[in-house]
């Protein structure tokens, strides 16, 4: 028997300022997140963040939550649903969070009782970052490693360049492209990721003279550059413009969600969605590609205040793609890497 960890990021409890604060905090209060000295972490999160950002994302997290409870949470128990079924009876799949509910712990302390095998750890962000990727794979290794008998866990890798990803992802933003109707057919695709400070790329540049030092830099992946979270949202940008059949002048790439005075990979959304209008273009699809289940970050910042800015400036119509969530395409991508995974320690 062996086991699939799925996990993502975590969202608070309920939409309330005290359930939102609660979240905040164990989020930030994350050196791989806030990646800044101690003190100053501490400074930032109880002198400034937490007293005012949980009354405005609480507010925020009330326009996207529904009956089921927030977004991310239901989409995530729905793929785990379908990929328990498409693994079938020689694996157990849960789902865990890295902040909040159900956590790491409560599901690696749940699985001692099931004598597993083996441990394949999916940790669903399409592309590296120490933010992301890293703490949830740290905290899974701290966890595991209290446990008196370890398990044998192996991960999947980041996979912002795999097909099956890429297919999926195309496949939900086909439609809105391929419209009968040429006069609702956007006229620009934009490629929104989750930003990061640029000290990240900094710190994670192998050659230490690579990133953020051109305006081309993230044109190719090599050597030096091979664990840049914004070179690997350019490789999937380019893989699925070239899956939509999109040509040059019609998409673009820019990060959103920067948080703070200190500079963030560019271009920021924020920006560029409002220049998008300005410069004629009517209607714009935006694709979230960092993020394989609807969030706030999609549902709320773009859906919502991105498609604002974007009539405000004087465009005609923002559409938002919708995320992967438990659509049957991704719930396949994932049994394909979780397979390929297992397969090379003897399982499967």
């Amino acid at each position: 028997m062996n086991g699939l960890l799925l996990i993502n990021l975590g969202t608070p409890e309920a939409p309330s300022t005290p359930a939102v604060r609660r979240y905040l905090r164990e989020f930030l209060s994350d050196p791989r997140v806030l990646d800044i000295h101690p003190l100053g972490r501490a400074a930032l999160l109880y002198l400034i963040i937490l007293p005012l950002r949980p009354r405005r994302s609480a507010a925020a997290y009330r326009q996207i939550w529904s009956d089921r409870g927030s977004p991310l949470l239901y989409h995530s128990q729905d793929l785990v649903e379908r990929v328990r079924e498409r693994m079938g009876p020689g694996w157990v799949v849960d789902l865990a969070m890295r902040y909040g509910e159900p956590s790491i712990t409560s599901v690696l302390e749940r699985w001692r009782q099931k004598d597993l095998d083996r441990v394949v750890v999916f940790p669903l962000y399409p592309q590296y970052s120490s933010a992301s990727t890293g703490t949830a794979v740290e905290e899974v290794f701290r966890v595991a490693g209290r446990l008196w008998v370890t398990p044998n866990l192996s991960l999947v890798e980041p996979f912002y360049a795999d097909p099956a990803f890429l297919d999926a992802f195309a496949a939900q933003g086909a439609p809105f492209i391929e419209n009968e109707r040429e006069d609702e057919r956007p006229d620009h695709v934009l490629f929104s990721f989750h930003g990061l400070p640029e000290r990240h790329m900094i710190k994670a540049d192998h050659s230490g003279a690579h990133c953020l030092r051109s305006e081309r830099c993230c044109d190719a992946i090599g050597p030096a550059n091979r664990d840049c979270y914004r070179a690997q949202c350019f490789v999937t940008a380019r893989g699925l413009a070239a899956r939509l059949g999109l040509a040059d002048d019609r998409w673009s790439v820019s990060f959103q969600s920067r948080l703070g005075r200190t500079p963030w990979i560019r271009p920021y959304t924020d920006v560029v969605i409002p220049e998008l209008a300005r410069r004629g273009v009517r209607r714009l699809l935006v694709y979230c590609p960092a993020f394989v289940a609807d969030c706030l970050e999609t549902l709320e910042e773009i859906g919502i205040r991105g498609r604002q800015l974007f009539l405000d400036a004087g465009g005609a119509s923002l559409t938002l793609v919708p995320s992967l969530n438990s659509s049957p395409a991704w719930a396949d991508a994932v049994v394909t890497l979780v397979r390929r995974q297992a397969e090379r320690y003897g399982g499967g």
